[in-house]
């Protein structure tokens, strides 16, 4: 800069001191002060420094979702205890297993799917620190035929692993989650906890007189006339109406049926309680579908006694996500938040070395 030129033209152009005499200081400049030509800007150091922060955490994300992963579909599994996470495979004492049923019983890959059960069944069986398990149930229910695989894996746990399996019931366990918590060695229910709603419906909404007042219409190329029966363009036959019924009636009998078997009851018992409608918790251990009122404690203390184990230790079994969003979940539950990496930048902007 034309500035910078005159000032060094300046500085060089002083006269020499005469010798023991002090040296006269540029004009323009206070006493003492040795003018230095101005560094380089070095930001670039910091938005490397910033990259490599940001890498480091998506790398610390990905590394802990990968394990997660593997370790899901591996021998042991992955799962975290009440006082601290860690794998299964750090079990070195007697524990009970935690499954968490919370959401619509359907195939979505989660502890809510016949997979993802699976999965976490297939831990608890194979890792011997495991005595027992507990459902912790939150559900309405949801698809018929995922309800009757879970149902089916739980009561095959059961009697293959020979570990025993306690409900612990919150504030809904109904319908297709009931069907899966029937086949349980003890289910714990709270009192106000709404349960049971043994039944089955198929739905079958009819748009027809919605479309002709908006002046939509529509036609169904079908290969058969009642191909297109469930579109909802038009009215369901008579035929169809009873064809329908027999199918609910047919899937609602194996739900009477499996709850009979694992519940130690007649079908005809069961029958009598398939209205439909939830119990409360009070009415379900009065009319047996469920065994005690009691917590998530209670059922855990009750797996350990039917294991004959004394341990109240608990270890979660969860199979996690391997989508985007689990990755970004994982990244914000890192301890270097981005307050922290900007407090950190800041240190090393004021640091002499990154001097601009």
């Amino acid at each position: 800069m034309p500035q910078d030129n005159n000032w060094q033209q300046q500085v060089w152009q002083q006269p020499a001191a005469p010798q023991g005499a002090p040296a006269p200081q540029p004009q323009g400049f206070p006493p003492y002060y040795q003018p230095e030509p101005p560094k380089k800007s070095r930001g670039w150091i910091v938005a490397l420094v910033a990259v490599l922060c940001v890498f480091g955490v998506i790398a610390l994300g990905m590394w802990s979702c990968t394990s997660a992963v593997s370790s899901s579909f591996g021998t042991l599994g992955a799962l975290g205890s009440t006082a601290a996470t860690s794998d299964v495979d750090y079990l070195t004492s007697d524990a009970v297993g935690v499954i968490d049923i919370d959401g619509t019983i359907q195939y979505d890959g989660t502890t809510c799917s016949p997979e993802g059960l699976k999965a976490q069944l297939d831990v608890a069986a194979e890792n011997k620190h495991i005595k027992a398990v507990v459902l912790r149930v939150n559900s309405g229910g949801g698809t018929a035929t995922a309800g009757e695989e879970m149902a089916a894996y739980v009561r095959e746990f059961s009697e293959d692993s020979g570990k025993p399996v306690v409900v612990s019931s919150a504030s809904m366990n109904a319908s297709a989650a009931y069907e899966i918590s029937s086949q349980a060695d003890y289910i714990y229910t709270a009192k106000t906890t709404a349960i049971g709603a043994i039944g089955t419906a198929l739905q079958v909404t009819d748009l027809s007189g919605l479309l002709d007042k908006l002046g939509i219409s529509i036609e169904n190329v079908t290969s058969s006339d009642s191909k297109d029966s469930s579109y909802g363009t038009r009215p369901l036959t008579e035929e169809e109406r009873a064809y329908y019924q027999n199918m609910v009636n047919q899937i609602n009998e194996t739900f009477i049926q499996t709850v009979a078997e694992g519940r130690d009851m007649t079908v005809e018992e069961v029958r009598a309680l398939a209205t439909g409608l939830t119990f409360t918790g009070m009415e379900a251990v009065e009319n047996g579908l469920a065994d005690e009122i009691g917590t998530r404690e209670d059922a855990v203390a009750k797996a350990a006694e039917l294991a004959g184990s004394s341990t109240a230790k608990t270890v979660m079994l969860d199979n996690p996500s391997s989508s985007l969003s689990e990755l970004l979940n994982l990244m914000s539950e890192s301890r270097l938040s981005a307050d922290d990496l900007t407090q950190a930048l800041k240190e090393l902007e004021n640091d002499g070395s990154l001097a601009r």
